[in-house]
């Protein structure tokens, strides 16, 4: 186990909210990159519709929607797609 004091570090959080309410503090922002299509990814990954729905969570119907262009994947979906593409190792893993 760590030595972490998480208290100490929720009260910090807790302060850096309020320098940045006042004013007082720059907080960090990045800016995140629009995934790939997912048949773009799901054929990097060389997986098939089945497998790939599967890791992300979702029905092969909603895959065949979101790559035939008749929806788009939202949220959580969009987060795990980005994982897919730029840490392509963590798919590798769990299929």
């Amino acid at each position: 186990m760590s030595d972490r004091n998480l208290g100490q570090e929720i009260l910090d959080g807790i302060e850096e909210i309020k320098q940045y309410k006042k004013g007082r503090l720059n907080l960090r922002t990045r800016e995140l990159s629009e995934p790939s299509s997912p048949q773009v990814i799901r054929r990097k990954l060389q997986m098939s519709q089945t497998v790939f729905a599967g890791l992300m969570g979702v029905s092969v119907r909603t895959l065949q929607d979101w790559e035939q262009g008749r929806r788009e994947p939202q949220g959580p979906a969009i987060a795990l797609l980005r994982i897919a593409e730029q840490y392509r190792e963590v798919f590798d893993q769990l299929s």
